[in-house]
């Protein structure tokens, strides 16, 4: 800032003015700096547009689609609607998933160029062991990021081979550098049903840098079933706290499983208790 904006910004604030660019309202970010959106799956029972609409009412920026909202397979005549929609709704696609890649090349390519014409900066994925070659390559040519995801327990008695930090960081260590993970904290804390406790924001420091998403829950164990953020055990402030120390720059995605019908003010209230704790 040279010395003229300097006094004029100075001079702004003891006389309690509003600056171009500061309005007043606009000071503070609502979301404490972070880039807050949503996981189109917490809409699967809508058609996009309806879902766009809720998105923009719940006045997020961000959306990380799923296959019913953005199909991998949408012609290029599709994809320029589905983006017109979205400039309309003021919801920009930020991520894709949750996506598989194999070690078909040729098959995992098809997927990143759907991925640039989405614009998309991350796929949360659920790559197989055997893909890591082919998707060091395609981060390199896209620079899209793969985050996997873990998915707690699966079929009700084992857990999800990408369950958390312990065997993702090993399996991506010596990987492009846009490999790593998109963290679910509802999955993490149903790890729990079947022994295994995961401290989310644990989760994050251990992978570090290689933070490229999360999805973004609470979650009951006695119920099993997801709930408002803080009616479980999530706790929203330790996790915004290690994204802040790991220097995380990429979208937090709400994903609400419950409620599927109308699951708007859930999500709502899940968003006032995260900028409650991203401002405190």
């Amino acid at each position: 800032m040279d010395r003229r904006r300097f006094l004029t910004v100075a001079g702004a604030g003891a006389l309690g003015l509003a600056l171009p660019g500061l309005g007043r309202g606009q000071e503070k970010d609502p979301f404490g700096g972070f880039v807050l959106g949503v996981q189109s799956y917490t809409f699967r029972n809508f058609d996009l547009e309806p879902t766009l609409k809720r998105i923009k009412e719940l006045g997020l920026p961000g959306v990380e689609f799923y296959s019913k909202h953005a199909p991998p397979n949408a012609t290029p005549a599709q994809i320029e609607a589905l983006l017109k929609l979205c400039k309309e709704y003021g919801v920009t696609p930020r991520a894709f998933g949750v996506q598989r890649f194999t070690k078909d090349h040729d098959a995992n390519k098809k997927v990143f160029e759907f991925g640039k014409a989405l614009g998309v900066q991350v796929f949360s994925a659920d790559p197989d062991p055997d893909s890591f070659d082919s998707l060091d390559k395609l981060c390199a040519e896209y620079k899209i990021a793969i985050a996997i995801h873990p998915h707690g327990p699966v079929g009700g008695d084992k857990l999800h081979r990408w369950w958390g930090s312990e065997v993702i960081l090993p399996a991506v260590k010596d990987h492009h550098e846009l490999i790593g993970t998109c963290l679910d904290t509802g999955h993490l804390i149903r790890s729990a049903q079947l022994g295994k406790k995961l401290d989310p924001a644990a989760e994050v420091r251990a992978m570090g840098k290689r933070n490229f998403g999360m999805h973004l829950k609470d979650h009951d164990n006695a119920t099993k079933r997801d709930v408002v953020f803080g009616k479980g055990v999530l706790d929203v402030a330790s996790i915004l706290k290690a994204l802040r120390e790991v220097g995380f720059k990429h979208m937090l995605a709400i994903e609400y499983e419950a409620n599927p019908d109308e699951p708007t003010a859930d999500v709502k209230a899940c968003v006032e208790v995260f900028k409650k704790a991203a401002t405190a």
